[in-house]
Parts: C-alpha cells; structure tokens; sequence
C-alpha cells in the first residue's frame, strides 16, 4: 500500500504541475521516475521494489502494450502506406545499424562477449515516443515527421524481440529457434488484425448495439481479449497491440476516435506507474556497479550512435535538415528496453545483471535528456498550418496528445 500512495501523491503533484510542464522542459515522466528513485531503497527507502519482483515485469509488460494499442491508433493504414518510406529506412537500415553500433561500444568498453553486447544492442534498438511527446503529439510540428517517429516506434519494439530471443539463446549457449519465433510474430500479427475485424463485423448487426456511453470500453475490451489471447497462444503481444491499434482505426475509425481520450488517459497511468516503479530500482549501489566503459557506451548508445544511423537512413530524402536532425536526436529508450532487459535479467545468462545494469542506467540517461529537450526542439520545428494542412485541422494519424510525458 506504501507504494499504492506514493503513486497517488506522485500523481496528484505531477498532475498540478503538468500546466507549468508543457511550457518549460520539466517532464512528468521525469517526475515520476525521480520519485522512484529519491523513495525507493536508493533514497528515503518508503517504497520496496526489487528488480526481480513480478510487479515490476507485469507493469512493464502492461505499460508497453498499452502505450502500442493506443499509438496504434494513430497509424491507420493510410497514414502507413503514405509515411512508409521514411519509416522503412528506419527501421530497415537505422535500427540495424544501432543494434551493430551499440554492440561495439559494449563489447569494447563494457568488457561483454560478443553474444552478450549484440543482446544488449537488441535491447536497447527499439525507440519510444513516449518521451518525445511534444514533438510526436502537436499540430504545429510538420507531419511527416511525427508519423516517422510515432511508425518507427510503434513497429521496431516487436521487430527487435526475434533478436533479443536469438542473442539471449547464443549468451546462454543454447541453440535458436527461429520457426518458435517468427510463429509467435506471425501470431501476433494475425491476432492484431483477425480479433478487431471480427469484432467489427460483428458491431454492425443489428442486435449488437452498444449503449452510447459504454461506446468507449468496446476498443479497451478489444485490447483486454487481445492481451490475454496473446499470453495464453505465446503469441508477440507487441506487434499484436500496434497492430489491432491500427486495424480499428482503419476500419472503425469512429470506435477509435471515442476510445482515444480515454485511451490516451489509460497509457499514461500505466507508463507512470511503470516509471515509479522502474525508478525505485535505479539505486546509488546499481550506479555504482556500472562501470566508466559501461557510462560511456550508455553515452555513445544515445549521443552519437542512434543519431548518425537516423542520419544515414534519411540520405536524400524530401525531409529538411531541422527534420533529420530532430529524427536523428529523438530516438529514446523506453518501454520496451525496460521489458527485454528484464527478460535478459530473468534468463539466468552469465551476464544477466551487468547487462540489466547498462540498461537501466541507458534509459535513465535516455528519459532525462530527451524527455527535456522536446518542448525546444517542438517550437523550433513550429510550421503554420503544418503539411500544407488547413490552420486548426489536426492531423488524424497524430492527433495531439498532452504533453504529460
């Protein structure tokens, strides 16, 4: 309960300040996430959160298949087929190119095997729009870019799991099993678009008439059949979020727009409360088991090695410099990184807690630079009206979100 009532006295503050949040580059999801840590063991010691408490997975887990359904939603598939290029080139050349730049500096510096420094650059390759909020949830910043990053990050969370289970089984000297998972992908991404077709089709017989107020809760009871089908077939619950988000709107494009507020609400209690949580584990004696090389690499991860393989995937393409630049910067570590490292942690690999160490000191890192620098970077990018879209019409693919992260 200790930890139940620090989370509302964390939320009721951040809540209060969230005004003065989206004009200066205070974040609530750097709030949270300090909380943890000043009332966790590492600080006053009110809360008890050990890294290998199931708490900490499911809310992890929860957290990142909330946040994917609800983002889903705003890449239906005209806004995919129309910013796929650019999401291609993220995801097919830059992600690659992290995961390869990443393993260097954690093999070199780190002191990890091979095996191990490729797992931890599978780790930390998915990106989280989470704490770019300003720039992927304003209508003022041009939409080419906020489908970029809201797409990328959407799809590279599953994209990265077949890597993370591959370098987990070859850091354990276990042999791989690439058909067990491309099934559970495949899964994943047929239970995303088989559940809320089915359930679309079966909302427009007649007899089947939800009462108006009770409209929103059909998305979320999609999401909540959705998740328990994939735990239950092993099934990829993250590609599977993203894309029944995605399907909805496609196809029931008034379901979603109902279910978004309330959605948007829904992701961001569960990312705070992954964040409280999270930050109650990042102790003085955690930091300090990390080595110089390790605060290095956790340094080159999100300094130089994610902006110049964003740079290189957006060579001759229509977006301006500004736009690349703010592409290449805004890759943050989030959700997702915090779930593979705990499944690396959980797998007993020689190496398990040096590698949930850099993690978390990566996203640490990650969540205070980029969740500060947002709010800057969004109003030096602020075109009027943007894309050529007509003043006061926001963008459907990315309608604006508060800036609460």
């Amino acid at each position: 309960m200790a930890l139940v009532l620090a989370f509302g006295v964390v939320l009721l503050v951040s809540v209060s300040l969230s005004g003065l949040a989206a004009r200066t580059v205070l974040s609530t999801a750097l709030m949270f996430l300090l909380a943890g840590a000043l009332l966790g063991q590492g600080g006053f010691g009110l809360i008890t959160v050990h890294r290998t408490d199931p708490l900490v997975s499911v809310l992890a887990d929860l957290a990142l298949f909330t946040v994917l359904f609800t983002d889903g939603q705003r890449a239906n598939l005209p806004a995919l087929k129309e910013s796929w290029r650019l999401s291609g080139r993220a995801l097919g050349v830059a992600m690659p190119l992290t995961m390869v730049g990443i393993a260097l500096p954690a093999h070199f510096l780190a002191g990890l095997d091979w095996p191990t420094a490729f797992l931890l650059g599978a780790i930390l390759s998915p990106t989280d729009p989470v704490f770019a909020s300003a720039i992927v949830g304003r209508s003022d910043v041009p939409t080419r870019l906020r489908r970029l990053l809201n797409v990328e990050s959407g799809l590279n969370d599953g994209l990265a799991l077949p890597f993370v289970l591959v370098f987990l089984a070859l850091a354990a000297h276990e042999q791989s099993h690439p058909w067990t998972i491309a099934a559970e992908l495949a899964g994943g991404l047929a239970l995303g678009i088989v559940v809320p077709v089915v359930v679309t089709l079966a909302w427009r017989l007649p007899s089947l008439t939800a009462e108006p107020r009770l409209q929103v809760l059909g998305p979320l009871a999609v999401a909540v059949l959705l998740y328990g089908t994939c735990h239950l077939t092993h099934a990829n619950p993250y590609l599977a979020a993203f894309a029944a988000g995605s399907t909805l709107a496609t196809i029931n494009r008034t379901a979603a727009e109902r279910f978004e507020p309330f959605g948007d609400l829904l992701s961001e209690l569960t990312k705070f409360a992954a964040l409280l949580v999270f930050g109650a584990l990042i102790t003085p004696s955690l930091l300090g088991r990390v080595p110089l090389g390790g605060w290095l690499m956790a340094v080159l991860a999100i300094a130089l090695v994610r902006p110049v393989a964003m740079l290189l995937s957006l060579l001759r393409t229509r977006l301006s410099g500004r736009e690349r630049a703010t592409a290449a910067w805004f890759g943050p570590k989030g959700f997702a990184s915090v779930v593979y490292g705990l499944l690396a942690l959980q797998s007993g690999i020689p190496a398990s807690g040096a590698v949930f160490d850099l993690v978390a000191v990566t996203i640490a890192l990650s969540i205070v630079l980029h969740s500060s620098t947002d709010v800057p970077v969004a109003r030096a990018l602020r075109v009027e009206p943007p894309d050529n879209l007509p003043c006061g019409q926001p963008d459907a693919a990315t309608a604006p979100a508060s800036r609460s992260a």
